[in-house]
C-alpha cells in the first residue's frame, strides 16, 4: 500500500470510503453515527490544498483508506481517518498514522492527537495499540478544549468520546551533542 498526498481529483473517492467505514457503527448500536454525511468537498478540498490529507492507495493508484489533520496548539490533530472496509484489518490505519507521525516529527511537531469515541473498538482502544494515550481533562490545550465543544455541539457526546496523544519525539538542538552514557554516568562526546 503506497501513503501519498491526496489529489484534487479524488475527494469524492474520499468520501465514499468515508461512508463505507462508517456503516460500521451500526453493528455497535450507533446508526446515527453510520448515517452521518461525510466531509463536504469543499471542507476536504482545504485540507487537500493545504497539504494535510493522505491516502494510501491500492496498487492500481485508488485510494482505499485516507487521514486529514490540522495544526493546533499541541501539535497535528487527526481529524478524520477512514479506511474502506475492503482494506480493513491489513494495518492501513496504522501506516497512515505511522505516516503522519514522521512527517509531523520531522515537521518538529510535538505530538498528534486526535479525539475518538471511547468503547468502541476501532477507536480509543485502537489507537492505544498505536502509540496514543488518553488525555485527562486537566491536560486538554485550549484548542483540543475547543474541538470538544464543537463535538458536543454535533452531538457526538452522546457516547462517551475521549481525547488522545501520541507524543513524538522532539527536534534536535541546534548544536547539542550527543550525549552517550559510559558507566553509568551521562559523557558529553566532543
Amino acid at each position: 500500500m503506497r501513503i501519498r498526498a491526496a489529489r484534487v481529483g479524488e475527494l469524492t473517492t474520499l468520501q465514499d470510503v468515508e461512508v463505507a467505514a462508517g456503516r460500521s457503527f451500526r453493528d455497535v448500536g450507533m446508526p446515527e453515527i453510520a448515517g452521518d454525511q461525510p466531509l463536504p468537498l469543499d471542507e476536504l478540498a482545504r485540507y487537500q490544498e493545504a497539504g494535510m490529507a493522505w491516502v494510501a492507495a491500492d496498487p492500481g493508484d485508488r485510494p482505499v483508506a485516507y487521514l486529514i489533520a490540522a495544526r493546533i496548539d499541541a501539535g497535528v490533530h487527526v481529524e478524520q481517518v477512514s479506511v474502506h472496509p475492503g482494506s480493513a484489518r491489513q494495518g492501513i490505519g496504522r501506516s497512515l498514522l505511522d505516516h503522519v507521525a514522521a512527517w509531523a516529527e520531522g515537521a518538529g511537531e510535538p505530538a498528534l492527537t486526535l479525539t475518538t469515541f471511547e468503547d468502541v473498538p476501532w477507536n480509543a482502544p485502537y489507537y492505544v495499540r498505536c502509540g496514543f494515550r488518553r488525555l485527562a481533562e486537566a491536560e486538554l490545550t485550549p484548542a483540543l478544549r475547543a474541538i470538544r465543544r464543537r463535538e458536543a455541539a454535533l452531538g457526538l457526546d452522546r457516547w462517551p468520546r475521549v481525547c488522545m496523544v501520541r507524543p513524538l519525539a522532539p527536534p534536535p538542538r541546534h548544536g547539542a551533542r550527543p550525549v552517550r552514557v559510559r558507566a553509568g554516568r551521562d559523557v558529553r562526546t566532543p
